[in-house]
C-alpha cells in the first residue's frame, strides 16, 4: 500500500510525542528519588540495661503487662532543607507538546479496492447515463428536424398541387372565352355573309348581251382566280385530294384583296384554312383586267385543290 504524506506526518508527531514522554518520565522519577531520601540518624547515645523479668516485683510485672498509652504525638521535626541539583540540559522541563494523533487503522486493502470499484462503476453509470441523454437529445432533433422537413415536403406538394388546379382552371377559362369569341365571331361571319348575300342579289343586274357569253366569261373570271390562288398556296400535308373549301373575298376594283375569310363549312383544319387565306392574299393583284362586266366587289369563290 502507498504511504502518503498524512502518514508520514502522523508517524513523525507519534515519534516526537512518545520522546516527549519518555523526558518527562525521567524528570518525574528524578524528582521522586531526590524528595524521598532517608533522614540522618544523626544524634546522641542510647544506653539501656537488661532485666529479667521473672526477678521483678509483681506489681511490676502487672505494670509491664498492662497496655502502654500512646505518648501524645509530637510535632515533627522540620527536614533540614536539601540542596538543590544543578539542572542538567537533559532535565530541562519540556513545553506541553500537542498531543499526537492517533493514528488512523489502516483500511483493508480489499474493501478499499471494493470501494475504488464501486467509484468506478458510479462514474462508468454515470457517464453512460450522460452518454444516453445526450443520445436521445441527438434523436430528437434528428426526429424534429426530419418532421419539418416532411411538413416542409407536403406543403411544397401541396403548393404544386395547387399550382396545377390554378393553371387547368386558368386554361379551361381561356379555352371557354376562345370558345365564346370563336362562336361569335361565326355569328357575325354567318350574318355578314347573309347581308353580303342580300346586298350581292339586290345590287347585281343581269349581263349585257348573250347569257351563256356573260357566264362563260364567269367561269374564265372563277377559273382564273383559282389558277392565282392555287399557285400561291402551300398545301399542308393533311388537305385530301379534291376537298372544295369555299372563301369569302372581298376586294376593290383592280383586283386588290381588302379580306379573305374561310367559310365555316370548310372541311379543313385550322392550318389549312389560314393556308388558303394566306394564298388569297398573296395573289393580290387578282385578275381584273378583260373580267370588268363579271367583277364582284364581295366574291364567294370556291376554291378547289388540284390533285
Amino acid at each position: 500500500m502507498r504511504e502518503t504524506r498524512a502518514d508520514t506526518r502522523a508517524a513523525v508527531v507519534s515519534a516526537l510525542a512518545l520522546h516527549a514522554l519518555l523526558f518527562a518520565l525521567l524528570f518525574a522519577g528524578l524528582w521522586w528519588t531526590r524528595t524521598n531520601a532517608p533522614a540522618s540518624a544523626a544524634g546522641p547515645a542510647i544506653e539501656a540495661d537488661l532485666v529479667d523479668p521473672a526477678a521483678l516485683s509483681a506489681p511490676l510485672r502487672r505494670a509491664l503487662d498492662a497496655p502502654a498509652e500512646a505518648p501524645p504525638p509530637q510535632p515533627a521535626a522540620a527536614a533540614p532543607p536539601q540542596p538543590q541539583p544543578e539542572p542538567r540540559p537533559q532535565d530541562a522541563p519540556l513545553p506541553p507538546q500537542p498531543q499526537a494523533q492517533e493514528r488512523l487503522a489502516e483500511p483493508d486493502v480489499r474493501e478499499q479496492a471494493r470501494v475504488e470499484r464501486d467509484a468506478e462503476a458510479a462514474q462508468r453509470a454515470a457517464r453512460e447515463q450522460e452518454e444516453k441523454r445526450r443520445q436521445e437529445q441527438i434523436d430528437l432533433t434528428q426526429r424534429q428536424r426530419q418532421a419539418a422537413a416532411e411538413q416542409q415536403r407536403r406543403l411544397a406538394q401541396q403548393r404544386e398541387l395547387q399550382d396545377k388546379l390554378d393553371r387547368i382552371r386558368a386554361e379551361r377559362a381561356r379555352a371557354q372565352r376562345e370558345a365564346d369569341l370563336a362562336e361569335q365571331k361565326l355569328r357575325q361571319l354567318a350574318d355578314a355573309r347573309s347581308r353580303n348575300a342580300a346586298e350581292t342579289a339586290a345590287s347585281a343586274s343581269p349581263p349585257p348581251g348573250n347569257e351563256g357569253a356573260d357566264q362563260a366569261l364567269l367561269g374564265q373570271y372563277v377559273l382564273a382566280i383559282q389558277r392565282a390562288v392555287e399557285s400561291n398556296w402551300t398545301r399542308p400535308d393533311n388537305i385530301p385530294a379534291g376537298a372544295a373549301c369555299r372563301v369569302l373575298i372581298v376586294q376593290l376594283p383592280g383586283g386588290e384583296v381588302l379580306s379573305a375569310e374561310v367559310d365555316p363549312s370548310c372541311p379543313y383544319d385550322e392550318l389549312g384554312r389560314r393556308s388558303v387565306e394566306a394564298a388569297v392574299l398573296r395573289a393580290q393583284p387578282l385578275p381584273y383586267a378583260g373580267f370588268e362586266r363579271v367583277f364582284r366587289r364581295r366574291l364567294n369563290f370556291t376554291f378547289r385543290p388540284s390533285n
